[in-house]
């Protein structure tokens, strides 16, 4: 919504178009600025199907920020493998599938950035707190996919970074989080607006400082 309003034209992607109501009512008033696109990020000939619709086609901002946390509660004695692989599926492996399927129409544009959402909690310097080993270890290891992208991508002149968007008030973060959507969502825009070759390779929070990693 955002960044249809300041005239990007957006690709916004999702498992169902079909039942995404909200998604297509905004793109129906944004005079063509929002372009619905099926894609589901664990499937990779999904991802393929979309790339190759969006043939030619320059990318300034490729922004990974499909998600999940998995079920909660998830305790030593208690590990839920298979949801455990579903959260890796989802938050590490799929921003690898949109990287790689995307790069060419990136490396085409003018800004070429790939900027990827990961989580405080994905931080190892940062957590006292244990628990949430699924979701934290997910994170954790789409920050090292990132970093090495930055290397393997430098040539093509492709910056990539990680970026925390806070405690933001959603399904996941709950309604006890201190951002809404629309605030953590200007924080990383004026983010993204100062990234440049300089800063690939880096994880940021949504105010604009470095995080640990």
């Amino acid at each position: 919504r955002q960044y249809a309003a300041e005239g990007w034209q957006v690709y916004a992607a999702c498992r169902d178009p079909s039942s995404a109501p909200e998604l297509r009512r905004l793109a129906d008033t944004c005079d063509h600025k929002i372009r619905v696109i099926g894609l589901d990020v664990t499937d990779l000939a999904s991802v393929k199907s979309a790339a190759a619709r969006l043939d030619g086609q320059a990318i300034d901002l490729l922004l990974n920020n499909a998600g999940a946390g998995g079920p909660r509660g998830q305790t030593i004695g208690n590990i839920d493998y298979v949801a455990w692989e579903k959260v890796l599926d989802v938050n590490t492996l799929g921003p690898m599938r949109i990287s790689e399927a995307f790069v060419d129409h990136v490396a085409r544009s003018k800004r070429k950035l790939i900027v990827t959402l990961t989580s405080g909690m994905g931080s190892i310097a940062d957590n006292t707190s244990g628990g949430s080993i699924a979701y934290r270890s997910s994170k954790a290891a789409v920050n090292m996919v990132t970093r090495s992208l930055a290397t393997d991508l430098a040539p093509l002149g492709i910056t990539c970074v990680v970026v925390n968007p806070g405690w933001v008030r959603t399904d996941m973060g709950g309604s006890q989080a201190t951002l809404t959507p629309a605030e953590s969502v200007k924080r990383l825009r004026d983010l993204i607006e100062t990234l440049g070759p300089a800063q690939s390779g880096k994880f940021f929070n949504h105010d604009g400082r470095e995080y640990p990693w």
